[in-house]
């Protein structure tokens, strides 16, 4: 028997419930790879059941949300990168009271410790565009605030299951927070429709043309950008510090000079090393049905489709773009103070995978995305939902998808791709 430790979240992983070898024994805290993005630590047997904590319980990065109190009250959002010797963030204070500015403090903590005390860098306000001023720049429209505080001291400790902080700014303003561990790294909690390959067809035949995104996986993982994948979740020292260095690095290797103050040439640029390998935080979707299921079956072989379980699958989720786009302000600002997950069709400049692969991207700068737009759910509209087919069926469901011209070499134009589909040609049996 299994049960689980973790601040939020339910349930035993399904892959714990299959594939666990060590039921019938003590494990002596093994780490398992469950999904990408996500670990469990079992701890051995305590009280007749095996202990699993899930996540990444050992580090501090990522991203913490909920909400604050003390001289005022709001939402707060921390995002939290880790360096060598200590971590860096960003914590967005978005105040209840409307007549209070929002705020966005810079922080470096001392080091990697579990409990430590450090003051900010400095407190800005920011603005609902993400724009970062200063106080003297907006104070007119704050007629009832008497300042606006520098810099806080910050006491913050954290373990596996929370992020505590507390703070007095420079003008005594004082705050506390006690912030749940994020789930962006679980097994998804979408209840799917599971279909063989005929019946998904059938299905997809059936949907509005261009109202729906698709998006392939190999497993029944949450929908979470390479970015916050990677452990990581400042976006501020992203936009400061790697996109200058990726646009220095990949001019010289480039035709088009990209211009980044240009949106579309802001845009093609993430899309284009994206699409190359660089983890950002834009998720790739598409407008085929049958792409997405080409990425959701590709990744592994025939030999293991064959050996894989009745009920284990690959899954693709259906994304109603129209709706959302009609139901939510739309924005390509990475760095906006409250969450979004916005949706960009970029131009393809220099990226020839974009246009045989029918691209959109979804922009954000939340972890969880799955649990974000589930949050959105009301009036019976169902904005995302997933299909899991069975990974026994890969062998068809390839064979078929390459009979439409759709095939790695076609995908991903270039020597790459056409290796890739002479393989699965020549080698698949």
């Amino acid at each position: 028997m299994f049960t689980v430790e973790r601040a939020a979240g339910r349930g035993v992983p399904s892959f714990c419930r299959k594939n666990c070898p060590w039921l019938s024994h003590e494990c002596g805290g093994r780490e398992l790879n469950l999904w990408p993005g996500g670990s469990a630590q079992c701890v051995g047997r305590v009280g007749g059941a095996f202990v699993v904590i899930i996540g990444r319980s050992d580090k501090m990065n990522g991203q913490w949300m909920g909400e604050y109190t003390g001289s005022s009250s709001g939402k707060i959002i921390v995002n939290i990168d880790e360096r060598e010797m200590y971590y860096e963030g960003a914590a967005i204070l978005l105040e209840d009271d409307k007549a209070l500015p929002n705020a966005i403090a810079f922080f470096k903590t001392p080091n990697k410790n579990n409990a430590f005390k450090f003051r900010t860098d400095h407190i800005s306000v920011v603005d609902a565009a993400g724009r970062i001023l200063t106080w003297e720049s907006v104070r007119g429209q704050f007629p009832g605030t008497a300042g606006f505080s520098k810099y806080a001291d910050v006491e913050a400790s954290w373990d596996a299951g929370f992020l505590k902080f507390s703070w007095t700014a420079e003008l005594g303003t004082n705050g506390t927070s006690v912030l749940p561990r994020g789930n962006g790294h679980l097994e998804s909690e979408l209840t799917p429709l599971s279909l063989d390959w005929d019946a998904y067809k059938k299905h997809v035949s059936t949907l509005q043309h261009r109202r729906y995104l698709f998006r392939g996986q190999n497993g029944r993982w949450r929908l979470r950008t390479s970015y916050h994948r990677s452990g990581r979740a400042h976006l501020h020292r992203f936009l400061a510090e790697d996109i200058p260095a990726l646009h220095k690095h990949l001019s010289a290797k480039t035709r088009h000079l990209f211009n980044l103050e240009v949106p579309d040439q802001n845009g093609a640029f993430f899309n284009l090393v994206q699409h190359h390998g660089y983890p950002t935080p834009l998720l790739d979707w598409t407008y085929s049905p049958y792409v997405a299921a080409f990425f959701a079956y590709r990744g592994f072989t025939n030999e293991m489709a064959a050996s894989a379980g009745p009920d284990e699958g690959v899954r693709i989720h259906i994304f109603d773009q129209q709706q959302w786009k009609a139901d939510w302000p739309q924005s390509l600002t990475l760095a906006l103070p409250g969450p979004h997950v916005s949706i960009g069709e970029f131009i393809a400049i220099e990226n020839e995978r974009m246009i045989p692969q029918q691209g959109v991207s979804t922009v954000t700068n939340i972890d969880d995305i799955e649990t974000y737009i589930r949050s959105k759910k009301t009036g019976g509209k169902e904005y995302l939902i997933a299909f899991d087919l069975r990974k026994q069926e890969r062998r068809q469901v390839v064979r078929e998808l390459s009979y439409m011209g759709i095939t790695a070499g076609s995908l991903f134009p270039g020597l790459d791709g056409s290796c890739e589909e002479l393989r699965e040609l020549n080698f698949e049996v």
